[in-house]
């Protein structure tokens, strides 16, 4: 009994540790997959190098400056922090948490898809759109190996499947007309940039420095920087659009009110010019009774006309007051590097191919100690079964 309760290892003593020579040795034995699985991944790291894109980035600080109120400054960093100072409401104000919903809505993307650009491809300016339909920017020799390795099953679905064909909605005819709205027809090649274009483009709101951040991705470094000048643009296009909608509605109003008063006061004056001019000579008490009432009809029109031009001229000034102001903390400026570099893609690669060459290695070796391990566990099964069918 002793000698059985010496020889038996302790189970602590089996499982304390790793063994480092143990598992340095496993991989030295390995070195051949190691090396093989290494050469393929340093071989694929250098060709997605080689064909890779290069990518820039171009980023855009801005601060919205309000100008209807005195307060409005105030109220537009407290709708950034997320408080109602409860003029948001009153006069039109639009809150900067909105600017990111406006920068991904369908109409302000195709604007500026169909906007022109330089491309260095192109000796003339190129909407990106058409950039993209025209051929000039072709799938690099990576991206015909993943799509087909990884890509493999889509590729066979959709050739087993067919391609169907999509044919763009039809629109009912409606009568022209600038307070008719119709609905958004898109194209779909126009969908198939709508659905990457997230990645040209984003917009981040910073509620505690009240900054608002446009940031754009591309391949060329100009075309890169002025597709961040066109967003810039058209976001304050598109803000003081919807910022003095309802100040140009009243302006619309009362412009239209002006000419009708306008018009009445010229008729009276000439009405009662015309007047004079024929009972000038003839002084009765039915000649003064008309031109008194013509007199005071005028007057009254007259005055309508100077309390309209005044309110016309209000109308205005609010219009301008109501246009909001980006401060552009930081300019667009041309990007000099790329964001994604060859060496450190070579490497990443490298790294990969090293790990999994690693990994198969140890996976082997303890793929074979675990079939031993439960062999060994059967194998002492088998006896003590044996024995209670004896007994």
């Amino acid at each position: 009994m002793e000698e059985n309760l010496n020889n038996t290892p302790a189970p602590e003593e089996e499982n304390e540790g790793i063994d480092i020579k143990a598992l340095l040795g496993n991989l030295w034995a390995g070195r051949k997959t190691i090396f093989i699985t290494l050469g393929i991944f340093v071989a694929l790291g250098i060709l997605s190098a080689v064909t890779m894109k290069r990518t820039y980035s171009v980023s855009t600080v801005m601060v919205p400056q309000m100008g209807s109120a005195k307060s409005s400054g105030l109220s537009s960093l407290a709708s950034l922090a997320g408080f109602d100072l409860g003029t948001s409401s009153n006069g039109g104000e639009l809150s900067p948490l909105v600017y990111p919903q406006i920068v991904n809505s369908v109409p302000f993307r195709l604007k500026l898809m169909h906007t022109p650009m330089h491309y260095e491809k192109c000796d003339t300016m190129i909407s990106m759109l058409d950039y993209a339909l025209a051929g000039y920017e072709k799938p690099t020799a990576m991206d015909y190996v993943l799509r087909y390795t990884i890509g493999l099953p889509g590729v066979i679905i959709g050739a087993i499947s067919g391609e169907k064909k999509e044919v763009a909605p039809a629109i009912p005819a409606v009568p022209d007309s600038s307070n008719t709205r119709k609905p958004v027809v898109v194209t779909p090649d126009e969908q198939k940039m709508l659905d990457k274009f997230g990645s040209f483009l984003s917009l981040n709101v910073d509620k505690k420095e009240g900054t608002i951040t446009l940031v754009t991705h591309g391949t060329e470094p100009i075309q890169t920087a002025e597709l961040a000048m066109n967003a810039q643009q058209l976001l304050q296009e598109e803000v003081t659009r919807i910022r003095v909608e309802k100040s140009k509605s009243e302006l619309d109003y009362i412009q239209a009110r002006y000419y009708e008063a306008k018009e009445e006061a010229e008729r009276y004056q000439a009405a009662l010019a015309g007047s004079t001019d024929r009972f000038q000579d003839v002084v009765t008490t039915t000649a003064n009774i008309g031109k008194e009432r013509l007199r005071s009809k005028y007057n009254v029109a007259n005055s309508i006309y100077m309390e309209m031009a005044k309110q016309l001229e209000q109308a205005k000034m609010q219009v301008k007051k109501d246009m909001p102001i980006f401060a552009v903390i930081q300019p667009v400026t041309i990007p000099m590097k790329p964001d994604n570099s060859r060496a450190k893609t070579v490497i990443v690669w490298t790294f990969l191919g090293f790990v999994l060459g690693c990994g198969i290695v140890l996976g082997k070796s303890y793929w074979h100690k675990f079939r031993a391990s439960f062999k060994k566990t059967e194998g002492t099964k088998e006896p003590e079964s044996k024995k209670e069918e004896e007994q």
